[in-house]
């Protein structure tokens, strides 16, 4: 077993466990395992068993105060999700013990010596600066990226342009494919002709055909490979192939695609502007009815988002990411965006997003309300992305699949059932369980990980509650 992905992670990108190594100042010292883990934050503790207390994706730190059973140690450690394990040589032991090591070297898990004069919170220190650090570097190049494709767009063949700077952006080569499968356009060096092929029939996959996925990702020739669909043209695709995937290609990739969506449906502009104007009169209050014939049928999602980086280009990345020209911002803060219920709506770096339950075009006024309701959510728990959840009819069926993720973990069934029951309160649940209250709050929110949900949500509690009740 190895050690596993963290269930959810912080917004700022995950640090190579190498880049801690190379920090002299440290002297840390990787004994066993990959230097490639993703690190995403430092936890320190001294229990027998840290289980309870991890999230996933951890540099757990400890001086063994109460390391009995090493092997037995890892395990949990590895169970919980950790990616690497900081023992610290002083005051309890001299050296790292062999067991830990061979246990390390078993479980694949990276065991990194911390020498006595390094204490633990120059470590955490030191990883939260390299994390701010590529959070800044990403967000520098994305905006750099946003100026050179804009600057593209403006030339007087701009098609090639965008292509080539995108290609010289990501570091590889930008295709653009008729819907025969046909290259139209193309910038970029070389690729091999495994990755060509592969690269190919990835475009193949998406589309604007209904139900189809709006893009693609794969590997084919040693590359990266992404491709999407264009929105504004006939059956057009954009595909891009990388040596490397960085934070941002993503992002930059989309503002791509809206600007080729642009550039080669001129024709269409005229149906993109009444789309345009439906979307605005739509969230502004017209009668649902109205607007909706400017639309498709849909399905659709709302998103409400908040945030940016307080750039020209927050907002037209923001929409370039989620892959809609369907934006509007009516009080200059708040930014609504309407996209096919199709497209997947991810965690943006910089935003708090609320995103309504897919809804016919007849129906987006209250899909409107709906994405307000989760972006205040959002913004009230401090999570990046709320979602709304349509709850259907409760059956035994229904409320067993709701609970599924917690099927292996009875202790956490039972924190959940003992806390709703005691509406939410951590020391009566800690008193009536005999556990510490800290215990509580991490097994709950292990909960509302594991369920994707809401705890904070009088709505969702009652859902739980019930599903509990009958399950």
């Amino acid at each position: 077993m190895s050690a596993q992905e963290p269930a959810s992670t912080p917004p700022a990108p995950a640090v190579p466990l190498a880049a801690l190594l190379a920090r002299r100042d440290l002297g840390l010292r990787l004994l066993t395992g990959s230097e490639d883990a993703a690190l995403h934050w430092v936890h320190t503790s001294e229990m027998a068993d840290p289980y309870p207390y991890l999230l996933g994706g951890e540099l757990l730190m400890t001086a063994g105060v109460q390391l009995s059973d090493p092997s037995r140690y890892v395990e949990r450690v590895v169970e919980a999700g950790a990616a690497a394990l900081g023992f610290g040589v002083a005051p309890v032991y001299d050296t790292v013990p062999a067991e830990l090591v061979a246990a390390c070297t078993r479980h694949g898990l990276p065991l990194v010596e911390v020498p006595p004069q390094t204490p633990f919170t120059a470590v955490a220190r030191a990883l939260w600066r390299l994390m701010a650090q590529a959070r800044l570097q990403e967000l520098r190049r994305v905006t750099e990226a946003q100026q050179s494709l804009a600057t593209a767009a403006a030339r007087p063949a701009p098609v090639p342009a965008v292509l080539g700077a995108l290609a010289s952006r990501l570091g590889g080569r930008a295709v653009l494919f008729a819907p025969d499968g046909t290259e139209s356009a193309a910038a970029g060096r070389p690729i091999p002709d495994a990755a060509s092929r592969a690269l190919a029939d990835l475009a193949g996959v998406v589309g604007p055909r209904p139900g189809g996925p709006a893009t693609a990702s794969g590997d084919g020739g040693g590359l990266r490979l992404a491709a999407y669909a264009l929105g504004g043209a006939d059956g057009l695709t954009l595909a891009v192939a990388s040596e490397h995937h960085e934070p941002g290609n993503h992002t930059i990739a989309g503002v791509a695609v809206v600007l080729l969506s642009l550039l080669t449906a001129p024709r269409r502009g005229a149906d993109s502007a009444v789309r345009d104007a439906a979307l605005v009169r739509l969230l502004l209050g017209e009668t649902p009815a109205e607007a909706a014939r400017s639309l498709d049928p849909g399905p659709w999602t709302v998103v409400h988002a908040q945030g940016g980086d307080g750039t020209p280009f927050a907002t037209a990345a923001l929409a370039a990411a989620l892959g809609t020209s369907l934006v509007e911002t009516p009080d200059g803060t708040a930014v609504r965006l309407l996209l096919p219920a199709s497209t997947a709506v991810e965690v943006q770096p910089g935003w708090t997003l609320g995103v309504s339950a897919p809804a016919e075009a007849r129906d987006l006024a209250l899909a409107d309300t709906h994405a307000a309701r989760a972006l205040r959510r959002a913004l009230t728990t401090g999570r990046p992305l709320v979602r709304h959840r349509e709850s259907g009819p409760l059956t035994p069926d229904n409320a067993r699949a709701r609970l599924a993720p917690l099927a292996d973990s009875p202790a956490l069934v039972e924190t959940l059932r003992t806390w709703l029951s005691l509406h939410g309160s951590w020391d009566r649940t800690a008193a009536a369980m005999g556990i510490h209250r800290n215990t509580v709050r991490q097994r709950i929110g292990r909960c509302a990980t594991l369920l994707d949900a809401d705890l904070d949500d009088v709505d969702v509690r009652m859902e739980l509650w019930f599903a509990l009740r009958h399950g």
